[in-house]
Protein backbone atom coordinates (compact mmCIF):
# COMPACT_ATOMS: atom_id res chain seq x y z
CA UNK A 1 0.00 0.00 0.00
CA UNK A 2 1.76 3.31 -1.05
CA UNK A 3 1.09 6.65 1.56
CA UNK A 4 -1.64 8.12 -0.58
CA UNK A 5 -3.95 5.18 -0.02
CA UNK A 6 -3.16 4.78 3.66
CA UNK A 7 -3.52 8.92 4.33
CA UNK A 8 -6.72 8.46 2.41
CA UNK A 9 -7.44 5.35 5.29
CA UNK A 10 -6.33 8.08 8.12
CA UNK A 11 -9.13 10.74 6.62
CA UNK A 12 -11.84 8.40 6.25
CA UNK A 13 -11.48 6.92 10.09
CA UNK A 14 -11.03 10.68 11.68
CA UNK A 15 -14.33 11.15 9.98
CA UNK A 16 -15.91 7.87 11.32
CA UNK A 17 -14.63 8.09 14.52
CA UNK A 18 -14.79 12.03 15.47
CA UNK A 19 -13.38 12.53 18.81
CA UNK A 20 -13.77 15.45 21.71
CA UNK A 21 -11.11 16.52 23.86
CA UNK A 22 -9.67 13.73 26.13
CA UNK A 23 -11.56 11.15 24.83
CA UNK A 24 -8.77 9.11 22.73
CA UNK A 25 -7.92 8.15 26.12
CA UNK A 26 -9.59 4.68 26.58
CA UNK A 27 -8.02 4.47 30.23
CA UNK A 28 -9.02 7.08 32.73
CA UNK A 29 -6.03 9.51 34.47
CA UNK A 30 -4.77 12.42 35.62
CA UNK A 31 -1.17 12.67 35.29
CA UNK A 32 2.12 10.80 33.83
CA UNK A 33 2.31 8.23 37.04
CA UNK A 34 -1.43 7.45 36.85
CA UNK A 35 -1.51 6.48 32.87
CA UNK A 36 2.23 4.73 33.21
CA UNK A 37 1.01 2.40 35.90
CA UNK A 38 -2.65 2.17 34.47
CA UNK A 39 -0.82 1.04 31.24
CA UNK A 40 0.72 -1.75 32.38
CA UNK A 41 -1.90 -2.95 34.42
CA UNK A 42 -4.11 -2.74 30.91
CA UNK A 43 -2.19 -6.10 29.55
CA UNK A 44 -4.41 -8.93 28.94
CA UNK A 45 -7.48 -6.91 30.38
CA UNK A 46 -9.75 -4.15 29.66
CA UNK A 47 -9.93 -0.73 29.73
CA UNK A 48 -13.10 -0.36 31.87
CA UNK A 49 -11.48 -3.67 34.54
CA UNK A 50 -8.48 -0.98 34.89
CA UNK A 51 -10.51 2.25 35.42
CA UNK A 52 -12.55 0.09 38.09
CA UNK A 53 -9.22 -0.38 39.54
CA UNK A 54 -7.75 3.22 39.74
CA UNK A 55 -9.70 5.11 42.42
CA UNK A 56 -8.75 2.47 45.24
CA UNK A 57 -5.35 2.14 43.82
CA UNK A 58 -4.54 6.00 43.79
CA UNK A 59 -6.19 6.69 46.95
CA UNK A 60 -3.86 4.67 49.22
CA UNK A 61 -0.29 5.40 46.91
CA UNK A 62 -1.57 8.81 44.74
CA UNK A 63 1.99 9.44 44.06
CA UNK A 64 5.35 7.58 42.95
CA UNK A 65 6.88 7.76 46.35
CA UNK A 66 3.88 6.37 47.88
CA UNK A 67 3.91 3.33 45.47
CA UNK A 68 7.81 2.57 46.01
CA UNK A 69 7.31 1.56 49.79
CA UNK A 70 4.15 -0.33 49.19
CA UNK A 71 4.28 -4.09 50.29
CA UNK A 72 3.57 -6.24 46.88
CA UNK A 73 0.86 -8.52 48.98
CA UNK A 74 -1.04 -4.70 49.29
CA UNK A 75 -0.88 -4.07 45.95
CA UNK A 76 -1.55 -7.53 44.74
CA UNK A 77 -5.03 -7.02 47.00
CA UNK A 78 -6.24 -4.06 45.07
CA UNK A 79 -5.32 -5.18 41.31
CA UNK A 80 -6.35 -8.77 41.30
CA UNK A 81 -9.47 -8.29 38.86
CA UNK A 82 -6.45 -7.18 36.52
CA UNK A 83 -4.64 -10.57 36.03
CA UNK A 84 -1.46 -11.49 36.26
CA UNK A 85 -1.37 -9.39 39.61
CA UNK A 86 1.69 -10.79 41.13
CA UNK A 87 4.03 -9.53 37.99
CA UNK A 88 2.12 -6.99 37.55
CA UNK A 89 2.67 -5.77 41.02
CA UNK A 90 6.12 -6.39 40.91
CA UNK A 91 6.39 -4.19 37.75
CA UNK A 92 4.64 -1.17 39.51
CA UNK A 93 6.06 -0.79 42.33
CA UNK A 94 10.02 -1.50 41.15
CA UNK A 95 9.25 1.12 38.28
CA UNK A 96 8.21 3.65 41.10
CA UNK A 97 11.26 2.99 42.95
CA UNK A 98 13.31 3.35 39.84
CA UNK A 99 11.95 6.66 39.09
CA UNK A 100 12.29 8.09 42.54
CA UNK A 101 15.66 6.38 42.64
CA UNK A 102 16.84 7.08 38.92
CA UNK A 103 14.39 10.31 37.74
CA UNK A 104 14.12 12.49 40.39
CA UNK A 105 10.31 10.93 40.95
CA UNK A 106 9.11 12.05 37.92
CA UNK A 107 7.98 9.72 35.14
CA UNK A 108 10.88 10.27 32.29
CA UNK A 109 10.17 12.06 29.26
CA UNK A 110 11.99 9.81 26.30
CA UNK A 111 11.50 6.55 24.73
CA UNK A 112 14.92 5.47 25.99
CA UNK A 113 14.69 6.16 29.95
CA UNK A 114 11.18 4.81 29.21
CA UNK A 115 11.86 1.15 28.24
CA UNK A 116 14.53 1.57 31.46
CA UNK A 117 11.64 0.69 33.55
CA UNK A 118 10.45 -2.65 34.63
CA UNK A 119 7.27 -3.51 32.96
CA UNK A 120 7.67 -0.85 30.36
CA UNK A 121 7.56 -2.29 26.34
CA UNK A 122 7.37 0.00 23.27
CA UNK A 123 3.59 -0.03 23.30
CA UNK A 124 3.53 1.04 27.07
CA UNK A 125 6.06 3.76 26.49
CA UNK A 126 4.40 4.96 23.31
CA UNK A 127 1.15 5.51 25.06
CA UNK A 128 2.63 7.03 28.11
CA UNK A 129 4.98 9.59 25.61
CA UNK A 130 1.37 10.67 23.57
CA UNK A 131 -1.34 10.60 26.50
CA UNK A 132 0.89 12.27 29.03
CA UNK A 133 3.19 14.45 27.44
CA UNK A 134 1.78 14.88 24.17
CA UNK A 135 5.18 12.95 22.31
CA UNK A 136 4.55 11.19 19.34
CA UNK A 137 7.47 8.77 19.49
CA UNK A 138 6.09 6.07 17.74
CA UNK A 139 2.67 3.90 17.68
CA UNK A 140 1.69 2.12 20.03
CA UNK A 141 0.67 -1.32 18.53
CA UNK A 142 -1.83 -3.76 20.91
CA UNK A 143 -4.45 -6.69 19.44
CA UNK A 144 -6.16 -4.53 17.40
CA UNK A 145 -3.67 -2.28 15.71
CA UNK A 146 -1.82 -5.25 14.93
CA UNK A 147 -5.40 -6.94 13.40
CA UNK A 148 -6.29 -4.21 11.54
CA UNK A 149 -2.68 -3.48 9.88
CA UNK A 150 -2.75 -6.77 8.78
CA UNK A 151 -5.79 -7.22 7.29
CA UNK A 152 -5.81 -3.96 5.58
CA UNK A 153 -2.37 -4.65 4.38
CA UNK A 154 -0.24 -2.02 5.78
CA UNK A 155 1.60 -4.70 7.33
CA UNK A 156 2.56 -8.17 6.85
CA UNK A 157 4.74 -8.55 9.93
CA UNK A 158 3.64 -10.72 13.01
CA UNK A 159 5.54 -9.27 15.99
CA UNK A 160 4.31 -5.77 17.02
CA UNK A 161 8.11 -3.86 16.63
CA UNK A 162 8.27 -4.92 12.89
CA UNK A 163 4.25 -3.82 12.38
CA UNK A 164 5.26 -0.55 14.49
CA UNK A 165 8.14 0.06 11.97
CA UNK A 166 5.80 -0.46 8.85
CA UNK A 167 3.69 2.06 10.28
CA UNK A 168 5.62 4.64 11.47
CA UNK A 169 7.29 4.14 7.69
CA UNK A 170 3.84 5.03 5.59
CA UNK A 171 2.18 7.90 7.95
CA UNK A 172 3.62 11.10 8.94
CA UNK A 173 4.56 11.42 12.55
CA UNK A 174 2.19 14.02 13.22
CA UNK A 175 -0.82 12.04 13.20
CA UNK A 176 1.16 8.58 14.78
CA UNK A 177 -0.49 9.31 18.05
CA UNK A 178 -4.10 9.29 16.58
CA UNK A 179 -3.10 5.65 14.84
CA UNK A 180 -3.76 3.84 17.84
CA UNK A 181 -6.76 5.13 19.17
CA UNK A 182 -8.76 4.79 15.62
CA UNK A 183 -7.31 1.37 14.92
CA UNK A 184 -8.85 0.49 18.10
CA UNK A 185 -12.01 2.34 17.69
CA UNK A 186 -12.37 0.19 14.21
CA UNK A 187 -11.09 -2.94 15.56
CA UNK A 188 -13.67 -2.78 18.88
CA UNK A 189 -16.32 -1.73 16.22
CA UNK A 190 -16.20 -2.85 12.95
CA UNK A 191 -12.88 -4.88 12.07
CA UNK A 192 -13.59 -7.64 14.70
CA UNK A 193 -11.27 -10.74 15.16
CA UNK A 194 -13.65 -13.27 14.59
CA UNK A 195 -16.06 -11.33 12.34
CA UNK A 196 -15.14 -8.16 10.43
CA UNK A 197 -18.21 -6.10 9.39
CA UNK A 198 -16.71 -5.20 5.81
CA UNK A 199 -20.44 -4.62 5.18
CA UNK A 200 -20.33 -0.97 6.98
CA UNK A 201 -16.65 -0.36 6.92
CA UNK A 202 -15.73 3.14 5.07
CA UNK A 203 -12.57 1.57 4.33
CA UNK A 204 -13.61 -1.46 2.67
CA UNK A 205 -12.30 0.14 -0.82
CA UNK A 206 -8.77 0.17 0.25
CA UNK A 207 -8.82 -2.83 2.74
CA UNK A 208 -6.73 -6.05 1.06
CA UNK A 209 -8.92 -8.43 3.18
CA UNK A 210 -12.27 -7.08 1.60
CA UNK A 211 -10.47 -6.88 -1.78
CA UNK A 212 -9.60 -10.05 -2.00
CA UNK A 213 -12.83 -11.86 -0.63
CA UNK A 214 -14.45 -9.91 -3.42
CA UNK A 215 -12.30 -11.21 -5.66
CA UNK A 216 -12.45 -15.21 -4.20
CA UNK A 217 -16.45 -14.56 -4.77
CA UNK A 218 -16.29 -13.48 -8.59
CA UNK A 219 -13.89 -16.40 -9.27
CA UNK A 220 -16.49 -18.82 -7.61
CA UNK A 221 -18.85 -16.74 -9.95
CA UNK A 222 -17.67 -17.90 -12.96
Amino acid sequence: MDRDEACTIYRLLVLQYPRKSGDENFILFENPFQVLVLTILSAQTTDRTVNQIRTSLFLKYPAEKDLARARPEDVEALIRSSGFFRTKARNIIAAAQKIVADFGGEVPKTMEELLMLPGVGRKTANIVLHHAFGINAGIAVDTHVARVSRRIGLSDATTPGKIEQDLTAIFSASVWGDINYLMIRHGREVCTARRPRCDVCVIRQLCRYYLERQEGRAEQDR
